[in-house]
């Protein structure tokens, strides 16, 4: 022998036999088909753009959340500097209502909403009950009656729970606790 030896080669008909139909893609040493490489590679590279997209997308969403949530304190004080200065009758309130302007479009450009109104059912998944009152004909049971901190939402999920006072019924029923009296435990 010659020292050298000649790689194998497939049967005619196989699938690594080099005949794919495509030009250039004859096999390569070890029966690998350049091919059938390329379509491995290309599919894992969309699966990577499309993986890497959506992160970014994600970390959008995030990352305005987190300002959100860092202006909605603002928002709201600029609210109560309002409230107090339309009690005066300088020019301060026009330069308030112009501001008041700016933030409604700020606020409806990136999709924010608030979340609770008085009168409208309690809904847990964004609503936290933090008091309940008596329901009356105005608030049945289960609605809002009043807004302790509003809460807002925007196209990529919840910025912050509303806190809220709760209407409910009388709860005199036979499953009420009545008990006034501390329960003895036997010795």
């Amino acid at each position: 022998m010659s020292g050298e030896e000649e790689a194998p080669t497939a049967p005619e008909g196989s699938a690594t036999s080099g005949d794919t139909g495509i030009p250039g893609s004859e096999s390569v040493p070890g029966g690998e088909d350049w091919a059938v490489r390329y379509k491995y590679l290309l599919a894992d590279f969309e699966n990577f753009r499309r993986r890497i997209d959506r992160e970014r997308e994600t970390i959008s969403r995030q990352t305005l959340a987190t300002v959100l949530r860092e202006l909605i304190p603002i928002y709201e004080a600029f609210g109560h500097a309002r409230r107090a200065g339309e009690k005066s009758d300088s020019g301060i309130a026009k330069g308030f209502d112009l501001i008041e302007q700016e933030w409604q479009k700020f606020f409806q450009r990136e999709g924010v909403m608030p979340i609770a109104v008085v009168g409208a059912p309690f809904a847990p998944e964004e609503e936290e009950a933090v008091a309940e009152t008596e329901s009356d004909p105005d608030h049945p049971d289960g609605t809002v009656v009043e807004i302790v901190q509003q809460g807002y939402r925007f196209p990529g999920g919840l910025v912050r729970p509303a806190k809220i006072v709760v209407a409910r019924s009388k709860r005199d029923g036979p499953g009420a606790a009545t008990r006034t009296e501390p329960r003895e435990t036997p010795p």
